[in-house]
């Protein structure tokens, strides 16, 4: 089992049961694509969910540390977002995995069961060693912008008071405040999350201030592997990063 790091770029490919065969062409449909530009690009971790990892990922093979998502939701269901556990820790450490992941949308009516679920995640997996990344989005009808530095900023506070390792975070919609996010998580280190489509030029941009204002890493998926240059534009993204 390779060891998760803290700090760099990791690639998401837990986008099949979140949003269907939509996001994918004939090329990225197969998670052996995307496990070929990982390990091209030399990415610092890997972010899969179990069918993916069960069928693809081979530890003793693929040199990038796995983080495997237990949970997950489809966009079939137009309710206020409730995304629970559909894999257990027992079958991450089967799998190889170095890290486990966990969505928790703050604001949901249902936000109390995913705490109490993250909660003993959290515990269980720390027991065995492993690391614990949550996907911290506030989310629901309570909310009326999440890209508010203020939203954004209690989703990376609510992640280190849960104990998360990493927290996984939308980009504010105020530069000034990139700062503020990193110090309300405290402890735990905030990645940028990939989002929604953008060029190359913006992402890069994002990169840069984040990076400037203390985040340690993004992790990225769709504007990676839906491109015409995937490896190009991480190796890109890692040098940003890594200074």
């Amino acid at each position: 089992m390779e060891k998760l790091p803290l700090h760099g770029v990791f690639l998401a490919y837990d986008h099949g049961l979140e949003h269907g065969p939509t996001d994918f062409n004939e090329l990225n449909v197969s998670p052996k694509y995307i496990i070929d530009i990982a390990t091209k690009a030399e990415v610092d971790a890997l972010i899969l969910l179990k069918g993916s990892a069960r069928n693809y990922y081979d530890s003793k093979k693929v040199n990038i540390p796995l983080i495997l998502k237990l949970n997950g939701k489809t966009r079939l269901y137009s309710g206020e977002p409730f995304s629970t556990q559909n894999t257990s820790i027992e079958e991450a450490v089967k799998l190889g995995a170095a890290a486990v992941g966990y969505t928790v949308y703050w604001g949901s009516k249902y936000e109390k069961f995913m705490v109490r679920e993250f909660g003993r995640i959290e515990e269980e997996a720390h027991s065995l060693g492993l690391p614990v990344v949550m996907w911290s989005y506030p989310r629901g009808k309570t909310i009326k912008d999440d890209e508010s530095p203020e939203i954004v900023s209690y989703a990376a506070r609510a992640a280190f008071e849960m104990g998360a390792d990493i927290v996984k975070l939308k980009y504010p919609d105020e530069d000034s405040k990139l700062d503020w996010v990193v110090k309300s998580a405290d402890k735990t280190k905030v990645f940028l999350a990939g989002g929604k489509k953008l060029d190359s030029l913006n992402i890069e941009q994002h990169v840069k201030k984040a990076i400037s204002a203390g985040f340690s890493g993004m992790a990225i998926g769709r504007n990676i592997w839906q491109s015409d240059n995937p490896v190009e534009r991480i190796k890109a993204i890692k040098d940003i990063v890594n200074g």
